[in-house]
């Protein structure tokens, strides 16, 4: 019957695929037969599959002596397979998509899912500088853009097509109207005040066509440049850079990267009180921290008060934590300070402005308690919003009339930053005409220049050489008296007049032992 053909075949069937061995069924019977070969010359008792050993002999199977050649074959040739499958050297390595990316960072642009590159030529991007939304496209108009450079640049000479479209860019060029209408304007209005900062403004028909696609091209090799960078390593996005400090009534941009703790780091703005110096996350934890902080002035011995200019002695020791502040907050504005956190050798000496709300910071400097080398300032800073006003120069005089009051030759400790050089050589040449406009004798003499300004004769004769006023003649160095330099300084003097100077009188202050 049906049903008896069908049983048939099935048990047909099956018998096959009994006696054709599988190979997973093959490895395990050629593995069984490598651990039954390593039994034999095992002196321990080979364990069952459940780890213990065997309670009786016929527990276990004993190989006949005619299979061994054939299983030391088969055990080797399986130890082979298994060794070429392990080893991947022979394969190309490739690079995995999550080595380069990391998928914590998102892009800083508000709505932005961080697809898509300004180049066209990357998946995401992390940064305002390859992000197309900030810039007003779209990730497909991207690529479009880079497909087309691409073509531009295959060919080697330019096209008749080219040359037509360069006679027609000069030809816009000198047509352009940079006036916009006032529809124009009205849309770039409401473009600005709908999105504000958190995107670029938007450039058509400000310039021409060629001049707005050299800029985007400009942007675009910027941003791979960037990209480069920060697969390096070289770059870390967004991260570990204070951008803005809010600082009393000031937002200050910062220059350089500072030390803070990272928490703090990565917001990228900052809110300081402007008196203790503590930095806080956001303007109302400041707002908060103002209405019960009772500082008013740096901790710290006032020494020198002179109209509305004050300047306190802090020593780093007692008053460590301000002193940090402090220096992390010069960082921010200065590329060769490494002084942070060991404040103590150090003393600082704060100059301030006196207002009805207290006394707001001007700059400082500091300068060891012992200075095996003379040293009379280690750091020094004026903040942002008061330099180019003589504020400087006042810190310079000040640190110089310390000097001359314990009855030293100071100098700056080196190496000077930009500014603080500038800044020096200006004083340095002011003092030395200063002097030699009072001199009145015949002979001059270096040593009696610094012991009476104070400065150090390295630096008198490094500034006499900038001014061409150092000759060497007949075997003598000659001090040459340039009336015209003379004049040219009692001129600004004049005009300048006396605003900012430090008074000596002013000072109150005894040298502390030990220095």
């Amino acid at each position: 019957s049906a049903d008896l053909e069908l049983a048939e075949a099935v048990g047909s069937a099956q018998r096959r695929n009994s006696a054709r061995p599988t190979r997973t069924s093959l490895r395990l019977s050629r593995s069984t037969r490598g651990l039954k070969q390593a039994a034999d010359h095992d002196e321990t008792p080979p364990r069952t599959p459940t780890g213990n050993a065997p309670s009786s002999e016929s527990d276990i199977e004993t190989p006949s002596p005619g299979n061994d050649l054939e299983d030391e074959r088969l055990a080797k040739e399986l130890s082979l397979k298994e060794a070429a499958a392990h080893d991947l050297s022979h394969r190309p390595k490739r690079r995995r998509f999550h080595e380069s990316y990391n998928f914590n960072m998102k892009c800083p642009t508000p709505g932005c899912n961080s697809l898509g590159h300004l180049t066209g030529r990357h998946e995401r991007h992390f940064s305002i500088s390859g992000c197309p939304l900030y810039h007003n496209l779209s990730s497909d108009e991207c690529k479009v853009f880079a497909r087309t450079q691409l073509s531009y640049h295959a060919s080697e000479t330019p096209t008749e097509r080219q040359l037509r479209y360069k006679e027609k860019v000069t030809d816009l060029r000198k047509k352009r109207n940079a006036g916009l209408n006032k529809e124009e304007k009205d849309k770039y209005m409401d473009h600005r005040q709908s999105h504000g900062m958190s995107r670029e403004p938007l450039l058509e028909n400000i310039t021409s066509d060629y001049d707005l696609d050299l800029f985007r091209k400009a942007q675009a090799r910027a941003s791979e440049d960037l990209e480069k960078l920060r697969l390096a390593g070289q770059v870390s996005e967004g991260s570990n850079m204070i951008k803005i400090i809010v600082f009393g009534r000031y937002e200050l941009d910062t220059w350089y990267h500072s030390p803070y703790p990272e928490e703090y780091a990565r917001l990228g703005r900052l809110y300081m009180c402007e008196f203790c110096l503590k930095y806080m996350k956001s303007q109302t934890i400041l707002r908060r921290h103002m209405a019960k902080c009772v500082w008013k002035h740096p901790p710290g011995d006032e020494i020198y008060r002179k109209g509305n200019i004050s300047v306190f002695e802090v020593d780093g020791k007692k008053n460590k934590i301000f002193c940090q502040n402090l220096c992390l907050l010069a960082k921010l504005f200065l590329d060769h300070k490494t002084l942070y956190y060991d404040v103590e050798p150090f003393l600082f000496y704060v100059m301030t402005e006196l207002d009805n709300t207290g006394c707001h910071l001007v700059g400082y400097f500091s300068k060891e308690k012992n200075s095996f080398l003379n040293y009379n300032v280690s750091c020094i800073l004026t903040m942002p919003q008061y330099m180019r006003q003589g504020y400087g120069k006042m810190l310079i005089d000040f640190s110089y009339l310390l000097s001359k009051v314990e009855e030293k030759v100071g100098s700056p400790e080196r190496p000077l930053s930009d500014l603080g050089l500038i800044s020096y050589r200006s004083y340095w040449k002011e003092v030395l005409l200063r002097y030699l406009n009072n001199f009145q004798g015949k002979e001059i003499s270096i040593k009696e220049i610094s012991q009476e300004t104070a400065v150090n004769p390295v630096d008198i004769v490094s500034t006499l050489q900038s001014l061409q006023m150092l000759k060497y003649w007949k075997g003598k160095h000659l001090v040459l008296k340039r009336q015209d330099l003379i004049d040219d300084w009692k001129a600004k003097e004049r005009k300048r007049g006396h605003g900012k100077t430090i008074d000596p009188t002013a000072l109150k202050w005894t040298p502390p032992k030990g220095t």
